[in-house]
């Protein structure tokens, strides 16, 4: 890892391409196979100008909204209220969508996670975010399909999505709706 004058930072790894990242800091990153010049990293962030430009005002941005906006944590009781309400829904819409999907699934967890909305473990146990609640009912059946789906594909094939779509045609419109508002639901989490 070295500063570089040129307002980037560059980390060096075994990785295989270039590329830039800008952290909610505004800070910008180049990450490098450890063979790349320094000249050809400052010739890719050249090219990268005008992105990373547009990068920092829409995070800057975001942050400004985000420190201007009201607070809507929820209690720690609001929180487990929800957890015992995804508790009681979420094994019912996974044992609907197991059915159509044709596969079998071992434990239901529901957690309080500040990324991930769903996962799927290679045993076929689940995991869901209980925040999930709050979306509308279509998004956790999106989520729901996309993890069960995960027991027939464990990957993002492109055999693994017609499965999806098969399943829940309307999974593109869900899954775009909780890209856009999912920020919104993780502002729920409690101090």
């Amino acid at each position: 890892m070295n500063r570089h004058p040129e307002d980037y930072r560059i980390i060096r790894s075994r990785r295989k391409t270039l590329s830039i990242e800008v952290t909610p800091e505004l800070e910008v990153i180049v990450r490098a196979p450890r063979w790349v010049s320094g000249k050809e990293i400052r010739s890719f962030v050249d090219e990268k100008k005008e992105w990373i430009q547009k990068t920092k005002a829409r995070v800057a941005a975001r942050q400004e909204l985000e420190k201007n906006a009201p607070d809507i944590r929820l209690t720690q009781k609001e929180l487990n209220e929800l957890i015992q309400e995804a508790k009681r829904v979420i094994p019912g819409r996974v044992d609907f969508y197991a059915g159509q999907i044709g596969v079998t699934y071992g434990r239901i967890t529901i957690r309080h996670q500040k990324t991930r909305w769903g996962s799927c473990s290679a045993k076929g146990n689940l995991n869901f975010n209980c925040l999930l609640m709050l979306a509308p009912p279509e998004v956790l059946d999106a989520i729901v399909v996309h993890e069960l789906c995960h027991r027939k594909e464990m990957n993002h094939s492109a055999r693994f999505y017609r499965e999806v779509h098969r399943v829940y045609p309307e999974y593109d419109r869900w899954n775009t709706w909780l890209k856009k508002n999912g920020r919104e639901l993780q502002r729920r989490n409690p101090i």
